[in-house]
């Protein structure tokens, strides 16, 4: 593997791709006032239409560094503040927010709720106060919040607390559960609730959309490989979606100004773990369970339900999907391609290039099935020096609608500001994957860059 700092100019990154045989993407130069500085309009179906001043986005990030009590933290509030002074119009999300405490995935997660809410809004006041001091308009800023419940992946009091949707010997194994586990219906349907109650919250406090978290191994994620799990929660599509369509119904009912938004793994492969060489290998799978978005072999996407679900997500009147990939517990290099992997993971079983740029290939297909829908890419920030030629020739040939940045947002905030300027990429503050801003909160420590 050649890592990407050593690439020096587009040219080397197309001469890596093709002895790598993938396909990538690549203009020559990044125009300040090319593709990534265009509006983008999106619609959602009852909070209308939105115009987004350009088509960066920050993704959510977190820090592990809330209180206790699910309260924001100066931390929180500086690492907000630097998404507001990036130049991204779209900040989706902000990071991941439990709504309810038991469905945190550390002791440290926000949790959104009637006393929380006041600071989770300051935290939004601080990132639009901070982008109107560096960059002026606000009017064209939309600012989310993401909404989660972690699932098999609780861990509100620091141990393992799974709820899952349904079992499975390897991921129960991974963090000892078994069937008493498994939310029973009457659960989640006290779950959808929480998720609108959590929503309404977001709107008063001013948040312009929610998202409904539907990625990386968390709850929602879960369900949507529930084929098994009998009831109105399982077997087919629809079932499998009746806990965000529930939720969009009520929400639209009670607070029709706040847009939806979904951040989906559009496609996942059997859980990997370090072989003898340290490389990731797939663990082998009980015949008959397959992931969400895989092609029967556990290995390889197929992307037929993912068109589903974003056409069904449209008839529920979300105009905006995120999109990534499997989950960080069980296989990162699908979603966060690294060169170094976090001391919890594995080397890459390839190199990470061939995973940016099957993301992007997804996120591609998509987006031209669905026109009607912006679809905001994911991946981006293993490309470092070349995440601006690679996201302005996608925008450009429309295989996505925004760019997001996520671990590049903690080393290199003000990236996309730098590029919408003409100004050079500061390389010494371009994210090179080295995974400290997941292993430092592994072990305790405060996670950043």
């Amino acid at each position: 593997m050649v890592q990407v700092k050593r690439l020096i100019s587009p040219d080397d990154l197309r001469a890596r791709c093709a002895a790598l045989g993938i396909d990538l993407p690549i203009d020559e130069a990044v125009e300040p006032g090319g593709p990534l500085a265009q509006q983008l309009t999106v619609t959602d179906g009852s909070a209308g239409t939105r115009t987004i001043g350009n088509r960066w986005a920050v993704l959510p990030m977190e820090g592990w560094d809330g209180t206790v009590d699910g309260l924001p933290t100066d931390l929180v509030r500086r690492r907000w503040e630097r998404f507001g002074a990036s130049g991204a119009k779209l900040i989706w999300g902000g990071e991941a927010v439990a709504v309810v405490p038991e469905g945190r995935a550390n002791p440290h997660q926000l949790v959104m709720s009637a006393a929380s809410a006041p600071a989770i809004g300051e935290l939004r006041h601080s990132l639009v106060d901070a982008h109107r001091q560096a960059h002026g308009m606000t009017d064209d800023l939309l600012v989310g919040l993401q909404l989660t419940h972690s699932g098999r992946w609780s861990r509100p009091d620091g141990q393992p607390a799974p709820r899952t949707a349904w079992t499975h010997p390897e991921l129960d194994r991974r963090v000892g559960a078994d069937a008493a586990a498994v939310l029973g219906d009457d659960e989640l349907d006290a779950l959808a609730d929480r998720y609108v109650d959590a929503a309404v919250l977001a709107a008063d406090v001013g948040f312009d959309f929610v998202d409904v978290k539907h990625c990386h191994g968390y709850l929602l994620h879960e369900l949507l490989a529930a084929r098994d799990r009998p009831g109105p929660y399982g077997g087919s599509l629809d079932h499998r979606l009746a806990l965000v369509t529930r939720v969009c119904e009520q929400l639209r009912a009670r607070r029709p100004d706040l847009a939806v938004g979904v951040r989906l793994s559009i496609y996942d492969t059997v859980p990997f773990a370090p072989g003898p060489d340290g490389r990731g290998r797939p663990v082998l799978e009980p015949r008959g369970w397959q992931p969400f978005g895989g092609d029967g072999s556990g290995l390889a996407p197929d992307l037929t339900e993912a068109h589903a679900v974003v056409a069904r997500l449209r008839e529920l009147g979300i105009g905006m999907v995120c999109v990534t990939a499997g989950s960080p517990y069980t296989n990162p290099h699908l979603q966060r391609p690294a060169y170094f992997p976090p001391s919890d993971g594995y080397a890459p079983p390839n190199d990470p290039l061939v995973d940016v740029a099957a993301m992007i290939r997804a996120a591609a297909e998509l987006a031209h099935e669905h026109p009607d829908v912006a679809i905001v890419g994911s991946g981006y920030s293993y490309l470092q020096d070349f995440a601006g030629h690679v996201g302005q020739a996608v925008v450009r040939r429309g295989d996505a609608a925004a760019v997001g940045l996520g671990r590049m947002a903690l080393s290199y905030p003000t990236l996309p500001a730098d590029l919408l300027a003409g100004r050079p990429v500061d390389r010494r503050a371009v994210c090179r994957t080295f995974s400290d801003c997941t292993t430092a909160p592994r072990h305790g420590l405060i996670s950043g860059c």
